[in-house]
């Protein structure tokens, strides 16, 4: 099955490539501007990261207009990066976006690295939401496209404890985008088992 693996240098994600990789399956790293503050980081960490495994650099999608039409701490330097981290939109932007991609290059599915359920902090976190957008999408391509979620299983954990047998580094998750990952907002904060 040929994958649009949805990339953006972070833990997840990465781990999501990885794993696809090891499964043979051919795939499309797929790295989504948005807008977000952290953007260089995020790229510069999946750039290596997808080298890391043996990927070819992800094609970026410059969607950066979407930050501007939203009220994000995630895209939004005015606002709070943790209160005001929900972004309206922004899964289903991603997997419209992996979909068209997908779509392009004739691959069956979008992978994106989404946590259990018990884990999520928005709606478009949640398989039902997933289950949805998989119908939306198939509507709005064309044809079916399966969204792929390998980790939603997991817990945050998991992915850690997975990532390091896997030998994966020098991810980025922080959503300030700062050379030191600020320990605050959500991405951050993820990674704080013992609190």
């Amino acid at each position: 099955m040929s994958i649009v693996t949805l990339v953006s240098g972070g833990l997840d994600s990465t781990l999501v490539a990885c794993l696809a990789k090891e499964a043979g399956n051919p795939q499309h790293p797929l790295f989504i501007d948005y807008g977000q503050r952290s953007k260089e980081k995020e790229l510069d960490a999946c750039r290596r990261a997808m080298a890391l495994i043996g990927l070819g650099s992800p094609e970026v999608a410059e969607l950066s207009g979407f930050g501007k039409l939203v009220r994000s701490g995630l895209t939004d330097r005015g606002l709070r990066v943790l209160e005001d981290a929900y972004t309206p939109g922004r899964n289903m932007l991603f997997l419209l976006a992996g979909a068209a991609y997908a779509e392009r290059l004739g691959a069956e599915a979008v992978a994106i690295g989404l946590l259990h359920d018990q884990t999520c902090i928005f709606d478009d976190q949640r398989l039902d939401f997933l289950n949805a957008a998989e119908g939306l999408l198939k509507m709005a391509i064309g044809r079916p496209i399966e969204i792929i979620t390998p980790l939603k299983e997991f817990y945050k954990r998991d992915v850690v404890e997975l990532a390091e047998q896997k030998g994966l580094t020098g991810t980025y998750s922080c959503h300030l985008g700062e050379d030191t990952p600020c320990g605050k907002c959500i991405a951050c904060l993820e990674y704080r088992f013992g609190d």
